[in-house]
């Protein structure tokens, strides 16, 4: 007779549900019987252009030494990003995507008995990494579904150590300028560590967010968590980086798994870095779509919450999972949101010009069918 697992998991662990990814093409293809080449996923944020061919030069000479480990440290990766941003390559710590950056820090700072705060509608990594560790979320109504800041610091105490922040945030898009980001920092107690997540900084135009690098240097307990696998397009490398003072970068590298960076990714990571033109195309593409799907959403009537980010939250105004299955139907992939508290939504990433007019017709042939 076998024993009930979850029964015997820690109670944090008992009440997660598992992270939902966006449904793969191949998923879907094998369920509909489609070819894979017909269908567009406008799911998971991706960067829509392909790789860097920088990128993919610095891994095919790689692949002979694939028999080896990976520098543990990410010593030249660090090098290049202190270099490349200005930063202490001391406070850098790598991850396996920026959602290893956010799990490190609540696995070094929270426990049973302590809390993190964030938003309502904030990632989902938030609660997840909270949760599994113990410890209590405490999660702030939203504000036009942005951050409320001033309700954040409102709902911290001597047991908060970690608070989550975005900017944009995900899955809504929503942004806050500098002086509401000086504002909060200059009011969060010094024993709570701030993630400011920048996972999608790269796809607004230069100055129109807040840097959180620009402001390590007079908040020792700011984190800011980044990835490559958005604008620099290596998510199926899964590479991040935390940039931070010495001390919580310490603190982070005791809970590290080793080589939780694999070779490749590295590699790839340092390559893209220098390939300006490219984050740069990604960015005008993306403004591109951007235009497009608001200007195909407007014609559909349909409302949606305006975005920084490479990606759109579209309100129905009714469950949009019927939406969302006949679009699937259509061979269009997006992503449903209800688990973010926001049934009447779906997501849609931006993608190239083709695939964003392939969303648009498949959607309106399901709203006037």
């Amino acid at each position: 007779m076998s024993a009930d697992f979850l029964a015997l998991a820690v109670p944090g662990v008992q009440k997660l549900s598992p992270y939902v990814t966006g449904k793969p093409i191949e998923e879907l293809a094998r369920e509909l019987g489609m070819d894979p080449a017909q269908i567009v996923k406008l799911a998971s944020n991706e960067n829509p252009l392909g790789p860097s061919p920088k990128a993919l030069a610095a891994i095919q000479d790689a692949l002979p030494e694939l028999t080896r480990y990976p520098d543990g440290s990410g010593y030249a990766l660090k090098q290049k990003l202190a270099a490349r941003f200005a930063i202490d390559p001391a406070g850098i710590t790598l991850g396996n995507g920026s959602n290893d950056i956010i799990d490190l820090v609540a696995r070094a700072f929270l426990a049973p008995g302590l809390n993190a705060v964030f938003s309502a509608h904030a990632f989902a990594a938030y609660p997840i990494s909270t949760q599994a560790t113990g410890a209590e979320s405490r999660v702030v109504p939203a504000i036009n579904y942005g951050h409320d800041l001033d309700g954040l610091i409102a709902a911290m105490d001597a047991n908060t150590r970690v608070a989550y922040i975005a900017n944009p945030n995900n899955p809504t898009g929503t942004w806050f300028g500098p002086e509401e980001l000086e504002r909060f920092l200059s009011r969060v107690p010094a024993h709570v560590v701030v993630v400011l997540d920048e996972a999608y900084i790269e796809f607004s135009e230069p100055g129109e967010l807040p840097n959180g690098l620009a402001y390590l240097s007079r908040y020792p307990n700011l984190l800011v968590s980044r990835t490559l696998c958005k604008a620099y397009g290596l998510a199926g490398l899964r590479i991040g980086y935390g940039a931070s003072s010495a001390e919580i970068a310490g603190v982070l590298n005791r809970v590290r798994l080793p080589f939780n960076v694999n070779s490749l990714a590295l590699v790839a990571a340092s390559a893209a870095l220098d390939d300006e033109d490219y984050v740069l195309r990604s960015r005008q593409v993306n403004r591109a779509g951007m235009r497009q799907l608001e200007a195909g959403l407007q014609a559909l009537g349909l409302k949606w919450i305006p975005s920084r980010g490479n990606f759109l939250a579209v309100d129905f105004g009714r469950d949009a999972a019927p939406i969302n299955a006949a679009l699937l139907r259509q061979g269009v992939i997006v992503r449903p949101v209800a688990g973010y508290a926001m049934p009447t939504f779906l997501r849609v990433s931006v993608g190239t010009e083709a695939e964003n007019a392939r969303f648009l017709g498949a959607l309106e042939h399901v709203l006037r069918g």
